[in-house]
């Protein structure tokens, strides 16, 4: 629910004159705005300019894991000997998964 911080805000006698109508009438407007939306349906249409990139073929140069890296056994991700934390049951592990 959207607030406009910059309104004046009203004092405990301004609260106390207010209306019974006046009261109904804001909490049905409260309810009337809460919609449940699934975000999956609403980000279903959803498309952004320029994203049709279907024809489009990455370029990309993999290089061979090189002597002073290593493979994480935990998430599986090559890392500089630098990040190696511990060897588990002589698996290397990197500092983020330990």
């Amino acid at each position: 629910m959207a607030t406009d911080y910059d309104t004046p805000r009203k004092t405990d006698d301004d609260v106390d004159q207010d209306s019974l109508e006046e009261l109904k009438a804001r909490r049905s407007d409260k309810s009337a705005s809460a919609v449940d939306v699934d975000e999956f349906d609403a980000n279903e249409g959803l498309e952004l300019p320029g994203a049709d990139l279907s024809n489009e073929e990455l370029a990309v140069r993999v290089l061979p894991k090189q002597a002073d890296e290593f493979t994480c056994m935990s998430c599986f991700l090559v890392h500089h000997r630098s990040q190696l934390a511990r060897e588990k049951n002589g698996q290397p592990i990197c500092r983020d998964c330990d």
